[in-house]
């Protein structure tokens, strides 16, 4: 994906980028570049590829919650900074907390943050179930299967808020069997499933809430 069909994809989600947000996911995609040569971030570099698979795929949230109106949100195993970093670029709205259990990936992204000039952001370093507070919104993507995922994730969720687990093809992971065991503790209130432009593979919205 060029930055063009990158800037025509995320029109079709309701974003229109502006220069200071495109100046910030190219320096974002140096730095992840440089920093992959160090420690392992992702095993995507090809910068048409990280345009695609990682910028896009952060914002395809964006299909199922209006973030204009979140105030705060959870990124649980951010890694390299995905869907986190993306989404603080295009909402500074939101106060962005990226949790993630090694201590060199944060150092990482507390150099992302401050590279990219973001406020109201900050990588903690911890375990999700570990960590205790809670937020409009936790997101989590390609962390875990869904059951252990809701053990890392549900207890940050705030009374009105939503887990948004991003995911790629869920079938085989979310059988029936398991949506009853969830369904008794929490609540799937819908899947949203569709395909990444061009390249055409599976991707999952699974939102689930706390039961009232």
């Amino acid at each position: 994906m060029t930055e063009q069909e990158f800037i025509d994809a995320i029109k079709q989600l309701g974003l229109t980028p502006t220069t200071q947000q495109l100046q910030q996911l190219e320096k974002f995609y140096q730095l992840l570049i440089d920093w992959n040569k160090k420690i392992n971030l992702t095993r995507i570099t090809d910068k048409e590829d990280v345009y695609l698979k990682h910028f896009y795929d952060s914002l395809t949230i964006i299909k199922e919650i209006d973030l204009s109106k979140v105030n705060t949100l959870c990124d649980v195993g951010t890694g390299a900074g995905f869907p986190g970093v993306v989404l603080k670029i295009f909402y500074p709205n939101i106060k962005i907390t990226m949790v993630d259990s090694l201590l060199k990936r944060v150092n990482y992204l507390n150099e992302i943050i401050k590279e990219l000039e973001l406020k109201d952001i900050k990588a903690i370093h911890t375990r999700g179930e570990d960590y205790h507070e809670t937020f409009d919104i936790v997101t989590a993507r390609a962390v875990a299967n869904i059951e252990k995922l809701l053990k890392y994730t549900m207890h940050l969720v705030n009374k009105n808020g939503k887990l948004i687990a991003m995911k790629g093809n869920i079938e085989e992971e979310l059988t029936k069997d398991v949506k009853n065991r969830i369904n008794k503790k929490y609540k799937i209130t819908k899947i949203n499933k569709f395909l990444l432009p061009r390249e055409k593979s599976n991707r999952s919205l699974v939102i689930i809430e706390n039961k009232g």
